[in-house]
Protein backbone atom coordinates (compact mmCIF):
# COMPACT_ATOMS: atom_id res chain seq x y z
CA UNK A 1 0.00 0.00 0.00
CA UNK A 2 1.52 3.54 -1.21
CA UNK A 3 1.47 5.78 1.51
CA UNK A 4 0.35 9.37 0.68
CA UNK A 5 2.62 11.69 1.81
CA UNK A 6 0.59 14.75 0.75
CA UNK A 7 -2.99 13.12 2.24
CA UNK A 8 -0.55 12.45 5.94
CA UNK A 9 0.72 16.05 5.63
CA UNK A 10 -2.41 18.03 5.24
CA UNK A 11 -4.07 15.96 8.04
CA UNK A 12 -1.28 17.10 10.46
CA UNK A 13 -1.39 20.67 9.69
CA UNK A 14 -5.43 19.96 10.13
CA UNK A 15 -4.57 18.72 13.51
CA UNK A 16 -2.33 21.18 14.64
CA UNK A 17 -4.57 24.13 13.60
CA UNK A 18 -7.53 22.74 15.17
CA UNK A 19 -5.96 22.56 18.44
CA UNK A 20 -3.78 25.81 18.74
CA UNK A 21 -7.24 27.75 17.21
CA UNK A 22 -9.66 25.93 20.09
CA UNK A 23 -7.55 27.85 22.87
CA UNK A 24 -7.15 31.76 23.50
CA UNK A 25 -3.99 33.28 24.57
CA UNK A 26 -6.31 33.70 27.35
CA UNK A 27 -7.23 30.35 27.92
CA UNK A 28 -6.11 29.23 31.55
CA UNK A 29 -6.54 25.20 29.59
CA UNK A 30 -3.55 26.08 27.50
CA UNK A 31 -1.36 27.19 30.39
CA UNK A 32 -2.44 23.95 32.43
CA UNK A 33 -0.99 22.31 29.85
CA UNK A 34 2.36 24.13 28.92
CA UNK A 35 5.16 25.06 30.86
CA UNK A 36 7.07 28.10 30.95
CA UNK A 37 11.07 28.59 31.49
CA UNK A 38 12.58 31.28 32.94
CA UNK A 39 15.72 32.12 34.17
CA UNK A 40 16.79 28.61 33.54
CA UNK A 41 13.81 26.61 35.47
CA UNK A 42 10.86 25.52 34.68
CA UNK A 43 7.74 27.40 36.03
CA UNK A 44 4.79 24.78 36.37
CA UNK A 45 2.00 25.90 39.56
CA UNK A 46 3.64 22.71 41.00
CA UNK A 47 7.06 24.36 40.75
CA UNK A 48 6.14 27.82 41.91
CA UNK A 49 4.38 26.60 45.75
CA UNK A 50 7.99 24.96 46.77
CA UNK A 51 8.78 29.07 47.04
CA UNK A 52 7.81 30.05 50.54
CA UNK A 53 6.14 33.44 49.50
CA UNK A 54 4.29 31.87 46.91
CA UNK A 55 3.43 29.25 49.77
CA UNK A 56 2.24 31.34 52.25
CA UNK A 57 0.17 33.99 49.65
CA UNK A 58 -1.88 31.12 48.23
CA UNK A 59 -2.50 29.78 51.46
CA UNK A 60 -3.32 32.67 53.20
CA UNK A 61 -5.70 33.73 50.68
CA UNK A 62 -6.88 30.43 50.33
CA UNK A 63 -7.32 29.39 53.71
CA UNK A 64 -9.07 32.73 55.29
CA UNK A 65 -11.69 32.39 52.41
CA UNK A 66 -12.46 28.95 53.48
CA UNK A 67 -13.02 29.93 56.56
CA UNK A 68 -15.35 32.17 56.03
CA UNK A 69 -19.04 31.55 56.46
CA UNK A 70 -20.83 31.05 52.90
CA UNK A 71 -24.87 30.92 53.37
CA UNK A 72 -27.87 31.54 51.35
CA UNK A 73 -30.08 34.07 52.00
CA UNK A 74 -33.60 34.88 51.40
CA UNK A 75 -35.13 38.40 50.21
CA UNK A 76 -38.34 39.29 51.95
CA UNK A 77 -41.00 42.14 52.46
CA UNK A 78 -38.87 42.30 56.40
CA UNK A 79 -35.93 42.31 54.84
CA UNK A 80 -33.29 39.54 54.23
CA UNK A 81 -32.39 36.45 56.14
CA UNK A 82 -30.82 33.32 55.75
CA UNK A 83 -32.12 30.26 53.87
CA UNK A 84 -31.54 27.14 55.76
CA UNK A 85 -33.55 25.07 53.91
CA UNK A 86 -32.51 25.87 50.59
CA UNK A 87 -31.00 23.11 48.69
CA UNK A 88 -27.62 24.83 48.49
CA UNK A 89 -27.30 25.70 52.24
CA UNK A 90 -25.69 22.71 52.87
CA UNK A 91 -23.52 22.29 49.96
CA UNK A 92 -21.70 25.57 50.05
CA UNK A 93 -22.12 26.17 54.16
CA UNK A 94 -21.10 22.35 55.60
CA UNK A 95 -20.72 19.40 53.11
CA UNK A 96 -20.36 20.07 48.98
CA UNK A 97 -19.85 16.16 48.80
CA UNK A 98 -19.50 13.11 50.80
CA UNK A 99 -15.81 13.00 50.76
CA UNK A 100 -14.94 17.22 51.49
CA UNK A 101 -16.14 19.60 54.01
CA UNK A 102 -16.64 22.81 52.85
CA UNK A 103 -13.73 24.34 54.21
CA UNK A 104 -11.54 21.64 52.43
CA UNK A 105 -13.57 22.12 48.83
CA UNK A 106 -12.81 26.03 48.94
CA UNK A 107 -9.66 25.67 50.11
CA UNK A 108 -8.82 23.80 46.63
CA UNK A 109 -11.18 26.09 44.69
CA UNK A 110 -9.93 29.20 45.70
CA UNK A 111 -6.02 27.80 45.15
CA UNK A 112 -6.54 26.52 41.83
CA UNK A 113 -8.21 30.20 41.03
CA UNK A 114 -4.97 31.55 41.95
CA UNK A 115 -2.18 29.37 40.45
CA UNK A 116 -4.27 28.25 37.42
CA UNK A 117 -6.60 31.27 36.37
CA UNK A 118 -9.83 29.24 37.12
CA UNK A 119 -11.26 26.67 39.62
CA UNK A 120 -13.66 23.83 38.28
CA UNK A 121 -15.88 21.48 40.01
CA UNK A 122 -18.55 18.48 38.45
CA UNK A 123 -21.83 19.46 39.52
CA UNK A 124 -23.66 16.79 41.10
CA UNK A 125 -27.83 15.65 40.28
CA UNK A 126 -30.48 13.41 41.43
CA UNK A 127 -31.71 11.30 38.21
CA UNK A 128 -34.48 13.80 36.47
CA UNK A 129 -33.95 16.72 38.53
CA UNK A 130 -32.54 20.33 37.45
CA UNK A 131 -31.54 20.90 41.62
CA UNK A 132 -28.18 20.95 42.06
CA UNK A 133 -27.45 18.77 45.59
CA UNK A 134 -23.58 18.37 45.56
CA UNK A 135 -20.03 19.31 44.10
CA UNK A 136 -17.30 17.82 43.44
CA UNK A 137 -13.74 19.45 43.11
CA UNK A 138 -11.57 18.49 39.95
CA UNK A 139 -8.15 17.89 40.05
CA UNK A 140 -6.62 20.27 36.88
CA UNK A 141 -3.84 18.15 36.88
CA UNK A 142 -6.24 15.20 35.91
CA UNK A 143 -9.08 16.75 34.38
CA UNK A 144 -8.72 17.40 30.47
CA UNK A 145 -10.12 19.27 27.83
CA UNK A 146 -10.62 18.60 24.13
CA UNK A 147 -12.80 21.55 21.94
CA UNK A 148 -14.03 20.73 18.74
CA UNK A 149 -12.74 23.00 16.27
CA UNK A 150 -16.46 22.99 14.37
CA UNK A 151 -18.74 23.26 16.79
CA UNK A 152 -16.81 24.84 19.31
CA UNK A 153 -18.10 22.31 22.48
CA UNK A 154 -16.09 20.94 24.59
CA UNK A 155 -15.06 17.79 25.93
CA UNK A 156 -14.00 17.01 29.46
CA UNK A 157 -12.69 14.11 30.84
CA UNK A 158 -11.72 12.80 34.49
CA UNK A 159 -10.35 9.70 35.54
CA UNK A 160 -12.34 7.47 38.21
CA UNK A 161 -10.70 6.07 41.13
CA UNK A 162 -9.53 2.87 39.63
CA UNK A 163 -7.47 4.72 36.37
CA UNK A 164 -9.97 4.66 33.75
CA UNK A 165 -11.30 7.67 32.24
CA UNK A 166 -15.17 8.92 32.28
CA UNK A 167 -16.21 11.84 30.34
CA UNK A 168 -18.07 14.93 31.80
CA UNK A 169 -20.76 16.78 29.49
CA UNK A 170 -19.57 20.30 29.36
CA UNK A 171 -22.86 21.49 30.85
CA UNK A 172 -22.21 19.97 34.52
CA UNK A 173 -18.99 21.59 34.93
CA UNK A 174 -18.73 24.61 37.40
CA UNK A 175 -15.63 27.22 36.46
CA UNK A 176 -15.13 29.74 38.80
CA UNK A 177 -12.42 32.24 36.70
CA UNK A 178 -9.56 34.32 37.97
CA UNK A 179 -9.05 37.62 36.59
CA UNK A 180 -9.91 37.48 33.10
CA UNK A 181 -8.77 39.96 30.50
CA UNK A 182 -11.58 38.88 27.41
CA UNK A 183 -14.37 38.67 30.03
CA UNK A 184 -14.95 34.78 29.82
CA UNK A 185 -11.32 33.16 30.67
CA UNK A 186 -9.65 33.41 33.81
CA UNK A 187 -5.39 33.96 33.47
CA UNK A 188 -2.96 32.51 35.16
CA UNK A 189 -1.02 34.40 37.34
CA UNK A 190 2.34 31.39 36.83
CA UNK A 191 1.81 32.09 33.70
CA UNK A 192 2.02 36.12 33.27
CA UNK A 193 4.13 36.26 35.94
CA UNK A 194 6.88 33.41 34.69
CA UNK A 195 9.53 35.91 34.93
CA UNK A 196 9.49 36.94 38.33
CA UNK A 197 8.68 33.47 39.77
CA UNK A 198 11.47 31.69 37.37
CA UNK A 199 13.85 34.52 38.72
CA UNK A 200 12.75 33.54 42.79
CA UNK A 201 13.54 30.08 42.07
CA UNK A 202 16.40 30.61 40.70
CA UNK A 203 17.63 32.22 43.23
CA UNK A 204 16.55 30.10 45.56
CA UNK A 205 18.35 27.17 43.83
CA UNK A 206 21.78 29.29 43.56
CA UNK A 207 21.39 30.11 47.23
CA UNK A 208 20.79 26.35 47.64
CA UNK A 209 23.95 25.63 45.59
CA UNK A 210 26.36 27.73 47.46
CA UNK A 211 25.45 26.50 51.06
CA UNK A 212 25.47 23.62 50.23
CA UNK A 213 29.27 23.64 48.85
CA UNK A 214 30.35 25.49 51.99
CA UNK A 215 30.88 28.83 49.73
CA UNK A 216 34.28 26.67 48.64
CA UNK A 217 33.38 28.47 44.86
CA UNK A 218 34.78 31.94 46.09
CA UNK A 219 38.49 31.17 46.27
CA UNK A 220 40.65 28.41 44.48
CA UNK A 221 44.06 27.34 45.90
CA UNK A 222 47.46 27.19 44.25
CA UNK A 223 50.71 25.40 44.72
CA UNK A 224 54.23 25.94 43.57
CA UNK A 225 53.96 22.51 41.68
CA UNK A 226 51.87 20.47 39.71
CA UNK A 227 49.88 17.91 41.45
CA UNK A 228 49.19 14.29 40.63
CA UNK A 229 45.48 13.69 40.16
CA UNK A 230 45.91 11.45 43.62
CA UNK A 231 47.03 14.81 45.00
CA UNK A 232 44.27 16.49 44.02
CA UNK A 233 41.66 13.97 44.92
CA UNK A 234 42.88 13.70 48.73
CA UNK A 235 43.47 17.38 48.88
CA UNK A 236 39.83 18.34 48.31
CA UNK A 237 38.36 15.66 50.19
CA UNK A 238 40.54 17.00 53.47
CA UNK A 239 39.43 20.43 52.55
CA UNK A 240 36.04 19.54 52.35
CA UNK A 241 36.07 17.76 55.65
CA UNK A 242 37.36 20.14 57.21
CA UNK A 243 35.36 22.54 56.36
CA UNK A 244 31.99 20.22 57.06
CA UNK A 245 33.39 19.80 60.76
CA UNK A 246 33.52 23.47 61.19
CA UNK A 247 37.37 23.26 61.36
CA UNK A 248 40.03 25.23 59.70
CA UNK A 249 41.64 23.82 57.13
CA UNK A 250 45.77 23.61 56.46
CA UNK A 251 47.66 24.26 54.28
CA UNK A 252 50.37 22.84 53.42
CA UNK A 253 53.15 22.53 50.48
CA UNK A 254 53.82 26.09 49.48
CA UNK A 255 50.18 26.27 48.79
CA UNK A 256 48.35 29.64 48.93
CA UNK A 257 44.65 30.97 48.75
CA UNK A 258 43.35 33.31 46.49
CA UNK A 259 39.51 34.72 45.89
CA UNK A 260 38.09 34.68 42.49
CA UNK A 261 34.77 35.70 41.66
CA UNK A 262 32.24 37.43 43.69
CA UNK A 263 31.09 36.49 46.92
CA UNK A 264 27.73 35.76 47.62
CA UNK A 265 27.18 38.83 49.79
CA UNK A 266 28.95 41.17 47.02
CA UNK A 267 26.43 39.28 44.17
CA UNK A 268 23.80 40.61 46.94
CA UNK A 269 22.12 36.66 46.93
CA UNK A 270 20.07 38.04 49.78
CA UNK A 271 18.85 41.35 48.53
CA UNK A 272 17.55 39.37 45.36
CA UNK A 273 15.63 36.98 47.48
CA UNK A 274 13.98 39.68 49.54
CA UNK A 275 13.58 41.27 46.81
CA UNK A 276 11.48 38.27 44.91
CA UNK A 277 9.34 37.86 48.28
CA UNK A 278 8.04 41.50 47.64
CA UNK A 279 7.61 41.21 43.69
CA UNK A 280 5.63 37.76 44.31
CA UNK A 281 3.44 39.60 47.21
CA UNK A 282 2.61 42.18 44.67
CA UNK A 283 1.54 39.28 42.18
CA UNK A 284 -0.93 38.14 44.41
CA UNK A 285 -2.01 41.70 46.23
CA UNK A 286 -0.88 40.50 49.59
CA UNK A 287 0.94 42.85 52.17
CA UNK A 288 4.42 41.23 52.43
CA UNK A 289 4.15 41.40 57.02
CA UNK A 290 1.64 38.97 56.18
CA UNK A 291 3.69 35.89 55.14
CA UNK A 292 6.77 36.63 57.05
CA UNK A 293 8.14 39.49 55.48
CA UNK A 294 8.40 42.77 58.28
CA UNK A 295 11.61 44.38 56.76
CA UNK A 296 9.58 47.96 55.62
CA UNK A 297 6.29 48.87 57.25
CA UNK A 298 2.85 48.57 55.19
CA UNK A 299 0.70 51.35 53.91
CA UNK A 300 -2.42 50.46 54.98
CA UNK A 301 -2.70 51.64 58.41
CA UNK A 302 -0.83 51.41 61.60
CA UNK A 303 -3.74 49.07 63.23
CA UNK A 304 -4.15 45.35 62.86
CA UNK A 305 -7.92 46.51 62.52
CA UNK A 306 -6.77 49.09 59.75
CA UNK A 307 -4.82 46.57 58.25
CA UNK A 308 -7.49 43.36 57.57
CA UNK A 309 -9.86 46.07 56.46
CA UNK A 310 -7.08 47.05 53.64
CA UNK A 311 -6.52 43.27 53.49
CA UNK A 312 -10.34 42.58 53.11
CA UNK A 313 -11.10 45.51 50.67
CA UNK A 314 -8.17 45.04 47.99
CA UNK A 315 -7.15 40.91 48.46
CA UNK A 316 -9.96 39.16 49.21
CA UNK A 317 -13.50 41.17 47.90
CA UNK A 318 -12.73 40.59 44.27
CA UNK A 319 -12.65 36.80 45.08
CA UNK A 320 -15.50 36.45 47.25
CA UNK A 321 -17.62 38.96 44.72
CA UNK A 322 -16.52 36.01 42.06
CA UNK A 323 -17.41 33.03 44.17
CA UNK A 324 -20.73 34.65 44.75
CA UNK A 325 -22.08 35.65 41.64
CA UNK A 326 -20.58 32.27 39.94
CA UNK A 327 -23.22 30.35 42.95
CA UNK A 328 -26.05 33.16 41.55
CA UNK A 329 -25.29 32.54 38.31
CA UNK A 330 -24.54 28.59 37.79
CA UNK A 331 -25.70 26.86 40.86
CA UNK A 332 -29.45 28.87 41.32
CA UNK A 333 -32.31 27.95 39.05
CA UNK A 334 -33.96 30.57 37.09
CA UNK A 335 -36.66 31.16 38.90
CA UNK A 336 -34.97 31.58 42.11
CA UNK A 337 -32.52 34.46 41.35
CA UNK A 338 -34.56 37.18 42.53
CA UNK A 339 -35.34 35.81 45.66
CA UNK A 340 -32.09 33.72 46.74
CA UNK A 341 -28.65 35.14 46.60
CA UNK A 342 -25.10 33.86 48.35
CA UNK A 343 -23.10 35.60 50.79
CA UNK A 344 -19.47 35.25 52.95
CA UNK A 345 -19.51 36.60 56.08
CA UNK A 346 -16.72 38.88 56.79
CA UNK A 347 -17.41 40.14 60.10
CA UNK A 348 -15.15 38.04 62.01
CA UNK A 349 -12.29 39.04 60.02
CA UNK A 350 -12.85 42.67 61.53
CA UNK A 351 -13.00 41.71 65.22
CA UNK A 352 -12.10 44.14 66.92
CA UNK A 353 -10.99 43.57 70.61
CA UNK A 354 -13.71 43.29 73.94
CA UNK A 355 -13.41 46.71 74.26
CA UNK A 356 -14.03 48.09 71.24
CA UNK A 357 -16.71 45.86 70.30
CA UNK A 358 -18.27 46.73 73.52
CA UNK A 359 -18.53 50.41 72.86
CA UNK A 360 -19.76 49.86 69.36
CA UNK A 361 -22.27 47.55 70.43
CA UNK A 362 -23.37 50.12 72.62
CA UNK A 363 -23.41 52.83 70.38
CA UNK A 364 -25.53 50.63 68.06
CA UNK A 365 -27.58 49.25 70.65
CA UNK A 366 -28.10 52.86 71.96
CA UNK A 367 -29.19 54.08 68.47
CA UNK A 368 -31.65 51.43 67.95
CA UNK A 369 -29.46 49.66 65.19
CA UNK A 370 -29.43 46.22 66.79
CA UNK A 371 -31.39 44.71 69.59
CA UNK A 372 -29.60 43.39 72.49
CA UNK A 373 -30.28 39.70 71.26
CA UNK A 374 -28.28 40.26 67.57
CA UNK A 375 -25.09 41.42 70.09
CA UNK A 376 -25.41 38.10 71.89
CA UNK A 377 -25.58 36.48 68.05
CA UNK A 378 -22.86 38.34 66.90
CA UNK A 379 -20.89 37.56 70.38
CA UNK A 380 -21.83 33.44 70.21
CA UNK A 381 -24.16 33.94 72.79
CA UNK A 382 -27.81 32.20 72.83
CA UNK A 383 -30.66 35.09 72.81
CA UNK A 384 -32.65 36.16 75.55
CA UNK A 385 -35.90 37.22 74.23
CA UNK A 386 -39.17 39.49 75.15
CA UNK A 387 -37.80 43.23 75.31
CA UNK A 388 -34.09 41.91 74.45
CA UNK A 389 -35.32 41.28 70.92
CA UNK A 390 -36.87 44.74 70.25
CA UNK A 391 -35.10 48.01 69.49
CA UNK A 392 -34.63 50.47 72.10
CA UNK A 393 -33.27 54.14 71.80
CA UNK A 394 -32.32 56.70 74.59
CA UNK A 395 -35.43 58.88 75.10
CA UNK A 396 -34.08 61.54 77.19
CA UNK A 397 -32.59 63.41 74.39
CA UNK A 398 -34.41 67.15 73.49
CA UNK A 399 -33.64 70.02 71.84
CA UNK A 400 -32.24 72.86 73.44
CA UNK A 401 -35.18 75.56 73.17
CA UNK A 402 -37.47 72.55 74.73
CA UNK A 403 -35.45 72.32 78.22
CA UNK A 404 -37.23 75.13 79.97
CA UNK A 405 -40.69 73.43 79.36
CA UNK A 406 -39.74 69.83 79.83
CA UNK A 407 -38.33 71.45 83.12
CA UNK A 408 -41.40 72.77 84.12
CA UNK A 409 -44.07 70.32 82.69
CA UNK A 410 -42.17 67.79 85.01
CA UNK A 411 -42.02 69.80 88.23
CA UNK A 412 -46.30 70.67 88.00
CA UNK A 413 -46.14 66.35 87.12
CA UNK A 414 -44.52 66.00 90.33
CA UNK A 415 -46.40 68.05 92.42
CA UNK A 416 -49.34 66.74 91.44
CA UNK A 417 -48.54 63.20 92.15
CA UNK A 418 -47.12 64.14 95.49
CA UNK A 419 -50.38 66.08 97.05
CA UNK A 420 -52.64 63.02 95.21
CA UNK A 421 -50.64 60.75 97.24
CA UNK A 422 -51.01 63.15 100.98
CA UNK A 423 -55.11 63.08 99.85
CA UNK A 424 -54.85 66.73 99.35
CA UNK A 425 -56.71 68.76 96.77
CA UNK A 426 -55.26 70.53 93.87
CA UNK A 427 -55.60 74.25 94.61
CA UNK A 428 -54.07 76.72 92.09
CA UNK A 429 -50.92 78.21 92.91
CA UNK A 430 -50.71 80.91 95.63
CA UNK A 431 -54.40 80.16 97.09
CA UNK A 432 -52.61 77.14 99.39
CA UNK A 433 -53.06 77.52 103.51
Amino acid sequence: MKLNLTRVARGVRAAIDGFVRSFSLTDSDLYNRTAAFEAGVEVTPKAVMQLDAVWSCVRLISETIATLPLSMYERTSAGKRVAPQHPLQFIIHDQPNVDSTASVFWEAMVASMLLRGAGRAEKLYVSGSDQVVGLAYLDPDKLACTQDYNTGRKKFTYPRPNGTLREIPESRIWTIPGFTLDGINGVSVIAYGAKVFGNAMAADKAAASTFSTGLLQTVYYKFQSFLTPKQRTEFRENLKGSVERGETPVLEGGSSVESVGIKPSDAQLLESRGYSVEAICRWFRVPPWMVGHTEKSTSWGTGIEQQMIGFLTFTLAPWLKRIEQAISKDLLRSGERGRFYPKFAVEGLLRADSAGRAAFYGVMVDKGILTRDEVREFEERPPMGGNAAVLTVQSAMTTLDAIGAATAGDANQARASIRAFLGLEDQPRGTES
